[in-house]
C-alpha cells in the first residue's frame, strides 16, 4: 500500500481548495475531470524496453495532492511520490512484457471527507518500438561528423524567427549574441550539400526549447527538456532531418545537457522535489576544477564546488545525486534515441556533473542501446585525465566510472595546432615533435580508434584563425586529421577557410553565419558563388579528401605507425592487411628527400603509390621528394 505524508497532503488539498474558483469548481468540489490540464514528462513510453522502470513526472495545479490509479494489463505502480511543490506528482510504474501498445488510463483523484472525487484523468500513450535497440548503430572512424551551430547555418523558414512569448525577441544577424534565424528546415535543405562534402554524421548544438532572455541561439541553456525551440522548428521537423540523413546513409547526433538548465526553466521556480537543482540559494558558480574526479588528494570540499556549483549564473546545476533527477535524466537520452533513432549523444561538460550520475546514464544508454556511441566533452590537455573517461566494452569500465566510449581529443587539438606552428626546440619539446609526442600518449587510451579528432568546435577559434591564416598548414590539418585514428570532426565553415581573427575568442563571431544560407547572401558557399580562388580551392580539397577517405579501411580499422621527426619532418603510416596509408609533413623551409628503404616496414618493397585524394600515379623506386612547408597522402597498395 502507498503510504503518504498527512501533513503534506493535508497542504496539498488547502492550496487546491484555495485556488478552486481558478479551476472552475463549485464549492470545493470537483465538477468535472480534466485531462487538457495534465502534462507528463516523458510525453510517451515504449513497451519492449530492456528495463521495464518508468519515471512517470506529472504536472498540473494541485495534483499532487491526489491518488493514482488504472488498470492496464502489464503495468503495474510501483510507487508514489507527491512533489514537494503542489503541481507535481512523480509515478513509478513497471511496464512488463506483457505489456501491449495502447494508451494507459490514468486517474487522479482527490479524496474529500473520505470521499473520492476524480479531478484528473490522462490517456498515457505506450508506444510499439519501431527499431530493434541492436539496429541503432553509432558511429565509428569510418564516420566524418560535421558540427553545426543551428541558428547560423541556414534560415529555411523565417516565419519562425520570432515567435511571439518568447523572451528574447530579437533577430539581428549584424549582432553576434543575437540570434539569426538558421533553423532545422535550413538544415534539412543541405543534407545534399553535407553528403557531397564527404560528411557522414551531423551533429548540430541543442535545439531543445532555450526561452532565455538573451543569446539563446546557442542552445545549452535549456528550459524545456521535451520542446523544440520553436525558433528552430518542430519536433515533426527534427524527426525529419534525422529521416533525411538516414535515407542517405547518415546520422545524426544528439547535443545532450545532462549538468544543468537554463535559469528560466520552470523548475528553478517551481521545484518538483527539494535539492533538484544545487546550491541554488545563494547561488554558486562551479570551481572548474575537473581533475578533481581523478585526483587523488582531491577534497570532498573541492569536489563538491566542482560538480554542484552553476556551470554560470544563468545555468542552474541539477543534482546528479537525486535519484528521481538521475531517472529523469536518462529517460530523457532514451527518449530522443527512440524519437529520433539516433547516431550517437555527445555530452555537454561531461565532468561537471556527479561521477555516480555519468556512470549510471552512460550504463543505462548501452545497456538499452548496445552499438550506440557516446561522446563526452572533457576540456582537458592533459591525456591523463582525458583517458580515465573513456570505457572499452568488452574489458572494464572506464576508471572514473562508466560506459562512455568516446571522448573529445583535446589533447590531440592542442598539439596539432602547436606542432603546426611553434618554432622548434633543441630539446625535440615543440614543432613536429609535438605531434609526435602526443600520439604517444596512447597508450594511455583503452581505445584510441574511436576517440573524437578535431581542428576546431564551437567553443575556440576557428582552426583557420589557429593556424595564423596559413592555408599551407591548413592543407596539412586537413590531411592529418584525415590520416590520424579516430573520429574526424569537423565545424561547419572550416571548407571556406571560416576565420575569428578579428575577434578571437569571441563566441558569437565564432558561430558565424554559412554565406548562402540566407536569402539575398551575396556570397554562396553552397553552389560557390562569391567565393574566393583560395576557399573554393580548399572546399574541393577538403570535400575530395573526405570522400577519399570513405574508401580507405586502413584509416578505419588500421592500426598506426609512425617515425620520429627529422628535422620537422614527420612521417605517419595506418596500417592493414587491406593496404596501408602514408601521411608526409615537411613543415621546413627546405625540400627533403625520403629514401624508400627508410620506410620499407610499411611500404614492404611496394614502389608504385597512389597520391590522394586523385589517385595519381606516384613511383617511389629510390627516392621521394617532399616540397618545403607541404604535406601528401599515399596510398601503398598490397
Amino acid at each position: 500500500m502507498i503510504k503518504y505524508n498527512n501533513i503534506k497532503i493535508y497542504l496539498h488539498v488547502l492550496i487546491l481548495f484555495t485556488s478552486s474558483m481558478a479551476w472552475g469548481h463549485d464549492k470545493g468540489k470537483c465538477s468535472h475531470s480534466h485531462s487538457e490540464g495534465v502534462t507528463a514528462e516523458p510525453p510517451n513510453w515504449w513497451t519492449g524496453m530492456r528495463q521495464p522502470r518508468l519515471q512517470l513526472i506529472l504536472e498540473a495545479p494541485g495534483i499532487a495532492a491526489t491518488q493514482p490509479s488504472f488498470t492496464y494489463i502489464g503495468v503495474h505502480l510501483d510507487s508514489v511520490i507527491p512533489g514537494d511543490h503542489p503541481d507535481y506528482l512523480i509515478l513509478h510504474l513497471n511496464i512488463s512484457s506483457e505489456a501491449n501498445p495502447g494508451e494507459l488510463p490514468l486517474k487522479f483523484h482527490l479524496s474529500e471527507k473520505g470521499k473520492p472525487t476524480l479531478l484528473y484523468e490522462l490517456n498515457y500513450p505506450l508506444q510499439a518500438r519501431r527499431d530493434s535497440p541492436d539496429s541503432l548503430s553509432g558511429f565509428d572512424a569510418s564516420d566524418v561528423v560535421c558540427l553545426i551551430t543551428p541558428d547560423r547555418f541556414a534560415n529555411g523558414n523565417p516565419g519562425n524567427d520570432r515567435v511571439a512569448g518568447m523572451r528574447e525577441q530579437e533577430v539581428d544577424r549584424m549582432k553576434p549574441y543575437a540570434r539569426h534565424g538558421g533553423d532545422i528546415k535550413g538544415m534539412i535543405d543541405r543534407v545534399g550539400y553535407l553528403q557531397s562534402m564527404g560528411f557522414t554524421t551531423v551533429w548540430p548544438q541543442p535545439m531543445l526549447e532555450n526561452d532565455m532572455p538573451e543569446a539563446s541561439y546557442h542552445g545549452y541553456s535549456i528550459t524545456h527538456h521535451y520542446k523544440v525551440d520553436p525558433r528552430f522548428g518542430t519536433l515533426n521537423e527534427y524527426i525529419a532531418l534525422a529521416d533525411s540523413l538516414r535515407a542517405r546513409n547518415m546520422k545524426l547526433i544528439f547535443d545532450g545537457v545532462l549538468n544543468h538548465i537554463g535559469s528560466e526553466h520552470r523548475w528553478v521556480q517551481k521545484t518538483p522535489l527539494k535539492g533538484w537543482i544545487n546550491r541554488k540559494s545563494p547561488i554558486e558558480i562551479s570551481n572548474h576544477r575537473r581533475t578533481v574526479h581523478h585526483d587523488p588528494y582531491a577534497s570532498k570540499a573541492d569536489y563538491g564546488h566542482m560538480t554542484q556549483g552553476w556551470f554560470v549564473e544563468s545555468m542552474p546545476d541539477l543534482n546528479g545525486s537525486h535519484p528521481e533527477v538521475v531517472q529523469y535524466l536518462i529517460q530523457h537520452s532514451i527518449w530522443w534515441i527512440e524519437t529520433l533513432r539516433l547516431g550517437g549523444i555527445r555530452q555537454d561538460t561531461y565532468s561537471y556533473s556527479d561521477s555516480s550520475l555519468l556512470s549510471k546514464w552512460s550504463c543505462r544508454i548501452m545497456e538499452e542501446y548496445p552499438r550506440m556511441s557516446l561522446v563526452g566533452e572533457e576540456w582537458s590537455l592533459n591525456p591523463l585525465i582525458t583517458s580515465r573517461w573513456q570505457a572499452y566494452p568488452g574489458i572494464r569500465q572506464a576508471p572514473a566510472g562508466g560506459c562512455l566510449g568516446s571522448v573529445m581529443d583535446f589533447p590531440l587539438q592542442a598539439g596539432m595546432v602547436a606542432a603546426l606552428t611553434a618554432p622548434p626546440r633543441p630539446d625535440f619539446s615543440e614543432g613536429m615533435a609535438r605531434l609526435y609526442e602526443t600520439l604517444a600518449n596512447d597508450f594511455i587510451y583503452q581505445n584510441p580508434r574511436q576517440l573524437m579528432v578535431f581542428g576546431d568546435n564551437h567553443d575556440m577559434d576557428r582552426i583557420f584563425t589557429q593556424l595564423n591564416e596559413d592555408t599551407e598548414l591548413m592543407f596539412m590539418a586537413i590531411n592529418f586529421l584525415s590520416v590520424v585514428r579516430g573520429v574526424p570532426q569537423w565545424y561547419y565553415g572550416t571548407e571556406i577557410l571560416a576565420s575569428s581573427s578579428h575577434a578571437r575568442g569571441h563566441h558569437g563571431y565564432i558561430r558565424s553565419d554559412f554565406p548562402g544560407g540566407w536569402k539575398g547572401d551575396a556570397v554562396d558557399a553552397f553552389t560557390g558563388v562569391g567565393l574566393s580562388d583560395a576557399q573554393k580551392s580548399m572546399q574541393s580539397y577538403m570535400g575530395a579528401m573526405l570522400r577519399w577517405r570513405a574508401q580507405q579501411p586502413a584509416i578505419h580499422i588500421g592500426g598506426t605507425l609512425h617515425f620520429a621527426p627529422d628535422d620537422e619532418l614527420y612521417v605517419m603510416a595506418r596500417t592493414s592487411r587491406r593496404g596501408q596509408v602514408l601521411l608526409v609533413i615537411n613543415r621546413s623551409n627546405r625540400a627533403r628527400t625520403l629514401n624508400a628503404a627508410d620506410y620499407d616496414e610499411v611500404l614492404r618493397g611496394q614502389r608504385m603509390l597512389q597520391r590522394a585524394p586523385t589517385g595519381e600515379a606516384v613511383n617511389w623506386n629510390e627516392s621521394l621528394n617532399i616540397p618545403p612547408m607541404s604535406s601528401v597522402v599515399l596510398k601503398v597498395s598490397l
